[in-house]
């Protein structure tokens, strides 16, 4: 376990800083977040003016979200077997088009809360391709010691822009008209994109084996996302927190306009509150993390968004509104931070992007159906009492999601272990061919068959894991202490991966395995499927 040590020790939270590449990546996103924060309030206040329906209105967090839940995932498996770095520039200068023709349609007055909808759905889309392979590269910008700080410097960025995009936005809107924030938007990312060309980062191993296709890329993804118990256990304390805290999000321009009757400045200067409220957080979140630990600072989070949301549905004055919105963005970034760097040390580097993607296609369906959820209950019931069902929700989630512990895998060693062997063969296998029959036979002292039983069942999970399905265990009943263990895996070349994705961490629990063993190592056969006709 000496691996946790590296997350619980103090870490400066400006190292990251230290590497060059990642300052230079880290500004141009800043910057580019702010065009997206001062497109994005223009959106949400724009609407209030095209149609205020409750529902409508929240509509625009749904067309925000959606396309993260939708695309995130195959958007993982492409970032795992596609040069991360040239996917970016490719999907940041196609948020730049679609960006020029969300602008111009502003201009020329012709957008409705139809085509609105549908341009923030297209500008999300574009970003939704891209966020799991931003999250992916951050490993590669700087070392593991720092990646905490890096993580947590990324939201903080996010959240600077948040605080100054909004309120510049606002200033904006009111100086040149609503088009011009959606024309500032279209180049920010400008930036980004020369420092993702100017990047060229360290070639990695040759690879003995062919790249992965697309679908099976997505299904070893999502098959890996569901037998990893550290994911699993992030990916429901993230559900549990952003379903409820979608409320505030998706409301938010209601309260500017209805509760404190006030114009686009209020709701740019509530925005730029809650990236304030983060960006505080920022300097003081790796001195709180490590007295309160990653699940009781989740628990915080989720206490502040209940209260920022009481005092939201409470304010009918500016500054209880901006008060709440404080509150809610030093919480923010308190939750989000803990449930990022929990799903990065969850993950091998094999299926890093894959893995990331199912955290952001929880993390933004949980957002989507909350906006939806929400909105539909603010259209019956009002604001104000839809924001305090909300924030009992938060507050009730905490210890029903408190058995799933975060950062589990802090202390794993995901490194590749490569000590299986190729298998031997007499002649050569197509790699297309399969499914192939994998049956590991092992003899024990019959005394042992309960804790064999457990160590064989943990391994399993990580067999699951790797890629191995229909996963069987058989005992001879002619031959005490007799076992012989089964699974499949999809083709020859899919098992020859397995091979190369098995880690340190693995490798012990195989260890476990053989200590109850009594003639030395397991037979291991492979069977390649065969058609009766030949």
């Amino acid at each position: 376990m000496a691996h946790s040590a590296v997350y619980r020790s103090p870490v400066s939270g400006w190292s990251p800083f230290r590497h060059r590449t990642f300052t230079v990546i880290w500004i141009g996103t800043v910057v580019s977040n702010i065009g997206g924060w001062m497109s994005a309030a223009a959106s949400g206040w724009l609407m209030t003016s095209l149609d205020s329906s409750p529902f409508v209105v929240s509509m625009v967090q749904v067309a925000t979200s959606l396309p993260l839940f939708l695309l995130a995932i195959p958007a993982g498996a492409l970032s795992d077997i596609v040069d991360r770095r040239k996917f970016l520039v490719l999907g940041e200068l196609s948020i730049m088009v679609a960006a020029v023709v969300f602008a111009v349609l502003v201009t020329r007055h012709l957008i409705t809360p139809a085509s609105l909808l549908v341009m923030t759905f297209i500008v999300s889309a574009g970003s939704a391709v891209t966020a799991p392979a931003w999250q992916a590269i951050v490993n590669e910008l700087v070392p593991k010691s720092d990646l905490p700080p890096a993580i947590a410097l990324n939201s903080a960025g996010i959240n600077v822009s948040r605080a100054v995009g909004p309120a510049l936005g606002g200033i904006i809107v009111g100086a040149w008209g609503i088009a011009a924030p959606f024309w500032i938007d279209a180049f920010s990312n400008a930036g980004v994109i020369a420092a993702l060309l100017a990047w060229h980062p360290p070639p990695k191993g040759r690879m003995r084996l062919p790249p992965e296709r697309f679908g099976n890329a997505m299904r070893a993804g999502l098959r890996h996302a569901r037998y990893n118990p550290h994911l699993t256990a992030t990916l429901l304390r993230a559900a549990g927190f952003f379903l409820f805290a979608s409320a505030y999000w998706a409301l938010l321009p209601l309260v500017a306009r209805s509760q404190a009757d006030s114009g686009p400045a209020l709701y740019g200067i509530l925005l730029g509150a809650i990236g304030a409220g983060a960006v505080s957080g920022a300097f003081t979140l790796p001195w709180i993390k490590g007295r309160l630990g990653a699940d009781r600072l989740l628990a915080a989070g989720s206490i502040g968004t209940a209260l920022a949301m009481l005092l939201f549905g409470a304010s009918h004055q500016p500054a209880i509104a901006v008060t709440a919105s404080f509150i809610a963005g030093v919480a923010w970034l308190a939750s989000l931070s803990s449930l990022n760097v929990s799903a990065q040390v969850a993950l091998p580097e094999w299926v890093r992007g894959r893995g990331l993607a199912v955290f952001v296609t929880v993390l933004f369906g949980s957002m989507s159906l909350g906006s939806i959820l929400w909105g539909e209950v603010a259209t019956l019931a009002g604001v104000s009492p839809t924001l305090f069902i909300a924030a009992a929700g938060a507050l009730i989630a905490i210890p029903l999601t408190w058995r799933w512990k975060l950062q589990t895998g802090a202390g794993v060693d995901f490194s590749p272990s490569l000590h299986w062997a190729a298998p031997i063969t007499t002649h050569e296998v197509e790699q297309d061919r399969g499914p192939v029959l994998v049956t590991v036979e092992y003899r024990i002292d019959p005394n042992n068959r309960t804790p064999f039983l457990r160590a064989l069942g943990r391994y399993a999970h990580e067999r699951r894991r790797d890629g191995a399905y229909d996963w069987a265990l058989f005992e001879d009943p002619a031959q005490d202490g007799r076992f012989v263990e089964t699974f499949l895996t999809d083709s020859w070349l899919e098992h020859l991966r397995a091979h190369e994705r098995v880690t340190n961490a693995d490798r012990v629990q195989e260890q476990i395995v053989r200590r109850f063993l009594v003639d030395g190592a397991p037979r291991t056969t492979h069977l390649v499927a065969v058609r009766p006709d030949g």
